[in-house]
């Protein structure tokens, strides 16, 4: 099956070696997101700016693949403080429906530009 790389000037442009989103088949692997507001490519201050970011710049990645979040079946999200995981719980509620996607919830070390939250997901188109 041929790759299809997707973009979008609706989230921040790839600051490394990698694809917004790569569309093989139905399935789209979305990369990870920080809190990067996309117009002027700075980190949102705080935890729920960051969460608030994080979760719209999925969204426009989503619809640039022809989805939307409804379609995302997991999600991995990276947190420097697993103290707001419960602040993650509660943003979700607001972007994603019930059957929720599978998820994973990971404390990590370090984020890249210091950001405090990251999350990555698998959608698949037409499901």
């Amino acid at each position: 099956m041929a790759k299809t790389i997707i973009s979008t000037a609706g989230a921040p442009a790839a600051i490394g070696t990698y694809s917004q989103a790569v569309r093989v088949g139905d399935t789209v692997y979305l990369s990870g997101q920080i809190g990067l507001d996309p117009s002027s490519g700075q980190l949102v201050d705080g935890i729920d700016a960051q969460i608030t970011r994080v979760f719209d710049n999925l969204k426009a990645v989503t619809e640039a693949a022809g989805g939307s979040l409804a379609d995302i079946v997991k999600i991995n999200v990276f947190l420097t403080d697993l103290g707001n995981f419960a602040k993650v719980n509660e943003a979700m509620t607001r972007y994603f429906q019930q059957p929720f996607p599978a998820r994973a919830a990971v404390g990590v070390a370090s984020l890249p530009r210091g950001a405090l939250v990251e999350a990555d997901a698998v959608m698949v188109l037409g499901a």
